[in-house]
């Protein structure tokens, strides 16, 4: 799986634009928290669908990034927790035992 590092806040501009034509996802991920480990274990067993680009936030780096995310997408903040971003706004979001891969890709039709 290709994660890409979502550390600064211009990413979620590029975010916004790319969304327009192909679903972005982006995982927040404590790695503190075994439950995100295992979330983010579950993930990365599956084979990603090349219809979307997958972003991984680092949470307890990027807090004020992570706060932003919520903010700017218009979700309640959860830890672990993925976002389906399509044509600029969150479609869907899931957070901790819910986070699958079938249920991101069902996101994606």
């Amino acid at each position: 799986m290709h994660w890409i590092p979502l550390i600064n806040s211009d990413q979620l501009d590029q975010i916004n634009t790319l969304s327009q034509q192909k679903a972005q996802i982006i995982f927040k991920h404590s790695t503190r928290c075994s439950i995100s480990s295992m979330a983010l274990n579950r993930l990365e067993r599956e084979d990603p669908p090349n219809s979307a680009d997958f972003y991984l936030l680092d949470l307890i780096q990027y807090r004020t990034l992570s706060n932003e995310v919520a903010e700017r997408f218009s979700v309640h903040h959860e830890s672990p927790q993925v976002l389906v971003i399509k044509k600029g706004d969150c479609v869907y979001d899931e957070s901790h035992q819910g986070i699958t891969m079938a249920e991101i890709e069902a996101q994606l039709a």
